[in-house]
């Protein structure tokens, strides 16, 4: 039951990091622009994509689970600084808080 547990929680968590590198992939221009509005330079968005697919596949396969975990929830706790840091908009709020979470859970991940 546990070892099921385990698999389980690892294709809930990787899932939104392959997802989200996928979206990025098919809108990519979409995505430089998101990412200029916020200030950030869009010759970032492949190292983006390899981080959420390479460190998504990580969890899902076990392989280098632990450090893809850690570099996961750095990543998380960026993304939610960086784009999700307007307490004046309660969406903004909810999308902080669940990257804070995503990065809580990844960081128990990491260290298992």
């Amino acid at each position: 039951m546990r070892s099921t547990l385990r698999i389980l929680g690892r294709i809930l968590l990787a899932q939104i990091f392959i997802i989200s590198s996928i979206q990025k992939i098919f809108d990519f221009g979409g995505t430089e622009a998101y990412m200029a509005a916020s200030g950030l330079t869009p010759t970032l968005l492949p190292f983006v994509i390899a981080i959420e697919m390479g460190g998504g596949l990580m969890i899902l396969t076990g392989w280098g689970m632990r450090i893809a975990a850690f570099v996961l929830a750095l990543f998380s706790i960026a993304a939610a600084v960086i784009f999700h840091l307007d307490f004046t908009n309660p969406t903004q709020v909810i999308l902080l808080m669940s990257d804070l979470a995503f990065a809580g859970g990844l960081l128990v991940l990491a260290s298992s």
